[in-house]
């Protein structure tokens, strides 16, 4: 460091200030995260591939910030670099306040990765690049510092700070502030940052920077191309991970960012503990500890359901914990000198970037289920093999073979299936045919990640049958099954196999929402109650509450809520404003059916408290499955006016009890409707 810095600032200062704005960029960052994509979720109907979707715009953000450090270090002249970065964090304030655009929301039925990919960029592309590129970018420059030794200190800060910002939203800030505030907030937080960051480049040295050697890179053990691999495949088997265990939670629970988080501050935690020093690493430990946790991983992933949300989640979440702890706490041991930093780091966000895109976008498109978590489950177990064997060239080759081979591998699979068994998979999600039982009772069922989401028997003088949560006695069934009634117009929100549609009668008019071309084939190819409706039938394809607000008011007697995947819930469609758009769609007396049948959140008094803020009564019906009539327990919520509630079918049904407060676009509060 020059002579005036120096004087400028002392060691102990030139440490605080390059810790804080490390520890204030990181905390910025993972802020930012949950509250942007709580504030889109409802554009883009509620799916959990949202959630996916925001953190590969965030893990390839982050590989640009990295990127963008290691040129400015390695290819601009000492002396330069704190203008150049200067330049950038000025820019970077023309963004705010952050705030998404909603011409970015999608106009009709289309798979709206990129649309997310484009609203996030729009919205905090240039902030969060600056916020991705400090850390390394600050380590390097306190690196050229003489004394120090271990910058690497800074990226356990860093992570301590994003795991503090996670944490912070679902408990501090989701449940007090509405999502505009809370961005408002950050924007103004943000502002501070640029100062507190231009003030670290202010004191940056510009002394001629040592550049790192082969020798530096490789002294850790492993040869240079071995070594390389490793940093890059480790990361992206833990990105991988995060992202394929944060999916089967959203798909069935819901994708909220409380259990979106979860996940991540696992993922951050084991960074923490791992960059922080080498006696929270204990390789022979966490190897073994590999086996049981991603066991039962694997076993938990492939049961039917049925267990406790809070057991799901232990176990989701810790094995993911112990995984993290292997993959971090092996490239924490593989780290080069601090002359190497920006390489190193480099190599590890390119490893996240990869495993985000083989999650969101590539397994999609190869698999026909959740196969991610599979394959990424047998990727830690080869190279926790691979690193146990030393990581040498020949290991580390045939390690990469065997990774490419189990990925391509679980794509032949599907074709040793059981007959009538098929798979689907789209953004949206994956779903499952399967046939069951024998003769007349032999049965087509779908079904959602483990949720079963309709089923239909096969026999002709039974697929006429309404089935699953849609029998006779449900809510929906009564409402529907009215025999004496006049012509009804019926809005149906969520297609499922069409079930509902068995209760058309001639005259009646049933109009159809689906967000998920891919339902819409399967209800039409591969089950009957859409083809053989004897109303008058029509779907219309994109969310239900977005085209819901693109159409003048359409008169239904009848609005049936049933737009859940698995048990994921879309909290926009349960908002004030939602249910303000269901009673502008329907007649002066009519009618909105909410099915709440869900394992893990009580969502009776969310719908009760959008209701009344409408100025309708809410009740409950629950009603028992009939196995010889292929119904199922469910629970149905129904809001309607004053004194429909006094007829006898309906006599005697429980009001559920009282939320605070409804959610709104702007504020839930899942937490409060977790069943304990």
């Amino acid at each position: 460091m020059p002579r005036s810095s120096e004087r400028l600032l002392s060691r102990g200062a030139l440490t605080a200030l390059y810790g804080c704005a490390v520890f204030l960029s990181a905390f910025l960052l993972f802020q930012v995260q949950p509250a942007i994509a709580h504030a889109i979720l409802p554009w883009f109907g509620g799916s959990a591939a949202v959630w996916t979707t925001c953190l590969l715009f965030f893990q390839t953000v982050l590989l640009l910030g990295y990127l963008y450090s290691h040129a400015l270090i390695s290819r601009v002249p000492a002396r330069r670099q704190p203008l150049a970065h200067g330049i950038l964090l000025a820019a970077s304030l023309l963004a705010l306040p952050v705030k998404p655009d909603p011409g970015w929301a999608p106009q009709a039925a289309e798979l709206p990765v990129l649309r997310i990919l484009g609203l996030l960029g729009t919205a905090v592309g240039l902030p969060y690049f600056i916020l991705s590129a400090t850390s390394p970018l600050l380590q390097a420059w306190y690196a050229r510092q003489g004394r120090a030794r271990l910058p690497y200190r800074f990226f356990s800060v860093s992570n301590a700070a994003s795991l503090l910002g996670l944490l912070a939203y679902p408990f501090l800030a989701e449940p007090f502030f509405s999502t505009s505030t809370l961005l408002l907030s950050w924007s103004a937080a943000y502002a501070f940052f640029v100062l507190l960051c231009g003030a670290a480049a202010a004191a940056a040295p510009r002394g001629v920077a040592p550049a790192g050697s082969a020798h530096e890179m490789e002294a850790r053990g492993a040869s240079g191309g071995s070594l390389r691999f490793l940093w890059v495949a480790l990361p992206a088997c833990a990105t991988a991970l995060l992202l394929a265990v944060t999916n089967v939670l959203c798909q069935d629970i819901a994708p909220v960012p409380f259990l979106w988080i979860l996940p991540l501050a696992a993922y951050l935690l084991s960074y923490i503990l791992c960059f922080a020093g080498e006696r929270w690493y204990r390789p022979a430990v966490f190897r073994w500890a590999l086996v049981p946790s991603l066991l039962g991983i694997a076993l938990l992933a492939a049961s039917p359901g049925g267990q406790a949300v809070s057991f799901i989640v232990t176990v989701f979440v810790g094995a993911l914990f112990l995984a993290c702890m292997f993959c971090h706490g092996e490239l924490f041991r593989l780290r080069p000198k601090p002359e190497a930093l920006t390489a190193y780091y480099l190599s590890l966000s390119t490893g996240g970037a990869l495993g985000g895109l083989f999650v969101a976008v590539a397994a999609p498109l190869m698999y026909d289920r959740y196969a991610e978590l599979p394959v990424t489950l047998v990727a830690c177990g080869v190279l926790a093999l691979c690193l146990a064997h030393g990581a040498s060239a020949g290991h580390v080759r045939l390690a990469a073979l065997m990774l490419a081979g189990a990925a391509l591998g679980f794509c032949l699979l599907p074709r040793f299936g059981p007959a009538g068994s098929h798979g689907y998979r789209n953004f949206y999600g994956a779903m499952r045919i399967a046939e069951s039982g024998e003769g007349g009772t032999r049965v087509r069922s779908l079904y959602h990640g483990s949720t079963l989401h309709g089923l239909q028997f096969l026999s002709p003088g039974l697929r006429g049958t309404p089935t699953a949560y849609y029998g006779r006695e449900s809510a929906i069934g009564r409402l529907l099954g009215d025999a004496g009634a006049a012509p009804r117009a019926v809005g149906l929100a969520g297609l499922g196999v069409g079930t509902l549609a068995a209760y058309g009668r001639p005259g009646d008019s049933y109009r159809f929402y689906e967000i998920n071309p891919l339902v819409l084939r399967v209800a039409r190819e591969s089950f009957f109650f859409l083809p053989e409706c004897r109303a008058a039938c029509e779907v219309v394809l994109g969310d239900a509450r977005l085209s819901l607000e693109r159409e003048p008011p359409r008169g239904f007697d009848v609005l049936a809520l049933d737009a859940f995947s698995g048990d994921s819930v879309p909290v926009h469609l349960l908002t004030r404003q939602a249910f303000r758009l269901y009673f502008r769609h329907l007649k002066p007396d009519g009618v909105l059916a909410v099915h709440i049948t869900n394992r893990y959140l009580d969502l009776a008094p969310v719908v009760r408290a959008a209701g009344e803020a409408t100025g309708r009564e809410v009740r409950v019906l629950r009603s028992d499955g009939d196995p010889a009539q292929g119904t199922l327990p469910c629970e149905w919520a129904v809001a309607a006016r004053a004194g429909f509630f006094d007829g006898p079918q309906w006599r005697g049904t429980p009001t559920p009890p009282r939320l605070e407060e409804p959610w709104t676009d702007d504020y839930s509060n899942l937490l409060r409707v977790v069943r304990r």
